[in-house]
């Protein structure tokens, strides 16, 4: 048993709204704030011994479970919420290939490259980063992509919330990336880049 193992949390309506710990999935059981659960038992807990029965107390703990209560994703996604940009996204995002020369990297040789420079006017926002090789950032360094000779070899683009919900993800199991996949837009970039055996 992996008490590291991340648990998906979706609404009762089945959108995926965040990655929570053990503890966080016992205390919505305990609360009686799940509605369902999917996939496989991650965690089997075990409590103490009732003094009138003799039983000791058990919950199973699965990779989703869906909660009750008013679904804060929902509200975001009807108000066309753009998730925040860190590295870690960002690079996930680009399959931690440099969208300059198509190299695959560590993250520690990535960088976040905007393609229309800050000093030009260009924002720190999804559609104007691209991941970047050291050397190819230097290279570029305040050009454009034209100005410095690069082309960019795909698209930048901002994700869904069930894709971000993805690109925040650690070890993301079969079955929760299957219940994820499903929530993609049809058009996801991340469905071809997604690792071999998740597709």
């Amino acid at each position: 048993m992996d008490l590291g193992q991340q648990v998906l949390r979706t609404d009762a309506a089945g959108l995926p709204l965040e990655w929570v710990g053990y503890q966080d999935a016992v205390r919505l059981y305990s609360l009686g704030h799940v509605a369902y659960t999917l996939g496989q038992t991650l965690f089997c807990l075990q409590g103490g011994t009732n003094a009138v029965t003799g039983e000791r107390s058990r919950l199973e703990i699965h990779s989703i479970i869906a909660s009750y209560g008013k679904s804060v994703a929902a509200k975001r996604i009807e108000e066309g919420y753009i998730p925040p940009v860190s590295n870690a996204a960002l690079f996930k995002r680009d399959a931690y290939l440099c969208l300059y020369c198509g190299g695959r990297f560590a993250a520690r040789e990535l960088s976040r490259d905007h393609i229309l420079p800050v000093s030009r006017g260009g924002l720190d926002e999804w559609r104007n980063l691209a991941t970047a090789c050291r050397r190819c950032n230097n290279h570029k360094a305040g050009q454009t992509p034209e100005q410095a000779g690069l082309q960019l070899i795909a698209v930048p683009f901002t994700p869904s919330y069930a894709e971000y919900i993805y690109l925040k993800g650690k070890r993301i199991l079969a079955d929760q990336m299957e219940f994820l996949k499903a929530h993609f837009p049809r058009t996801s970039p991340l469905l071809t880049r997604l690792p071999a055996g998740t597709a």
